[in-house]
């Protein structure tokens, strides 16, 4: 089995937070948190973007779209951020039926002190392999249904509508 990761940027691979809120990219984490997360299941890496999830639109998410359709591998994982993820799970869910995907987040990137990027892409990682094909949101060892999900904004978390 080979999982296919699609890296879109936001909190997981952002590498620096200016004054201002801006999320800066120089390049994905992804290959370094598979070394250091041990993860032996065979993984192919695609950088679709590395942008603020907030900046995503209607483009971007047809590339999300499209390059599921392309790829052959039927478990995928897309990292994302919070600020678009439901309408990019349900985008996906209008029009994947056989393949699993799995959107993960952090909260705290993953070069910075008491990140959660690393937990969260195993849960993912876990995720992907044992549920069965459908479009999943994880974060913080819990697993939603794509459709299934609303961000709690107080909080800063997802949860079940």
């Amino acid at each position: 089995m080979t999982i296919r990761i699609l890296a879109t940027g936001w909190t997981i691979d952002c590498s620096r937070i200016r004054d201002d809120g801006v999320y800066e990219f120089s390049e994905t984490h992804i290959p370094t948190m598979l070394l250091q997360s041990r993860i032996t299941t065979k993984s192919v890496l695609n950088v679709l973007f590395l942008k603020d999830s907030a900046l995503l639109n209607d483009l971007d998410r047809c590339i999300i779209e499209s390059t599921c359709h392309q790829v052959s591998e039927d478990k995928i994982i897309i990292t994302h951020g919070t600020d678009t993820m439901q309408l990019t799970a349900e985008r996906l869910i209008s029009t994947i039926r056989n393949k699993t995907i799995v959107l993960v987040w952090s909260m705290i990137p993953y070069n910075r002190p008491g990140s959660d990027a690393l937990f969260n892409l195993w849960s993912a990682f876990t995720a992907v392999q044992i549920l069965p094909a459908w479009v999943y949101v994880t974060m913080n060892g819990k697993v939603f249904p794509g459709d299934a999900v609303v961000k709690d904004h107080s909080l800063g978390i997802f949860c079940e509508k």
